[in-house]
């Protein structure tokens, strides 16, 4: 498989910092990027709990909108272009004078394979709840109630099997529920609290 590496720190202009998509773009790029429903899913799924993760901190509505757009679009080159993911959006996203706060979460969800450090409080929380919320989504999917009674037990017992969701990385939870500084009892909880319907 090719290197996802960015092998770049810098991401966008600075001058661009406030510049922020609106919902009606962002979801025009997705329906012309992404033709997997699961995947469109996935993405509004983490973009929603972005913007409901802003919300409880108190942040600002541009804030929060910032933090969506990051969510929402973090996987957008990831259907057409696999061997390009990370890179086709970022370099959409600057062409586009983005606000490169942006870019950088979307650059740093998966540090060990985009090398790119998760710094910011932003950064770190699209890192946490990318792979988690797949799985936790999966689990509802097994369950007759859905969400509906879930408990942080049930999800933990789903972490440890291993051939469940086998695809979604348990290292990268353990390592961004670390990195965010939140137990990952309290992000289960949230995921489970925020969480999209489908």
């Amino acid at each position: 498989m090719t290197s996802l590496k960015l092998n770049r720190n810098q991401f966008g202009d600075p001058k661009n910092q406030g510049n922020i998509m609106d919902v009606g773009e962002a979801n025009s790029l997705l329906s012309e990027w992404v033709k997997n429903e699961k995947l469109v899913f996935h993405m509004k799924q983490v973009g929603h709990l972005m913007k409901s993760y802003a919300e409880f901190k108190g942040y600002d509505k541009s804030t929060q909108q910032m933090w969506y757009i990051a969510g929402l679009l973090h996987d957008a080159d990831w259907d057409q272009w696999p061997d390009e993911h990370c890179k086709k959006i970022i370099e959409e996203l600057e062409s586009r004078n983005q606000d490169p706060r942006i870019m950088k979460a979307i650059a740093s969800h998966g540090p060990i394979h985009f090398g790119v450090e998760p710094e910011s409080e932003m950064d770190k929380m699209l890192y946490a709840f990318d792979e988690l919320s797949g799985l936790i989504h999966a689990y509802s999917l097994m369950r007759p109630q859905a969400y509906e009674g879930m408990d942080i037990k049930g999800v933990k017992k789903r972490l440890k099997d291993k051939s469940f969701a086998a695809q979604v990385s348990r290292e990268d939870i353990a390592d961004a529920s670390q990195r965010a500084g939140i137990s990952l009892e309290e992000l289960i909880q949230f995921v489970i609290d925020n969480q999209l319907r489908s």
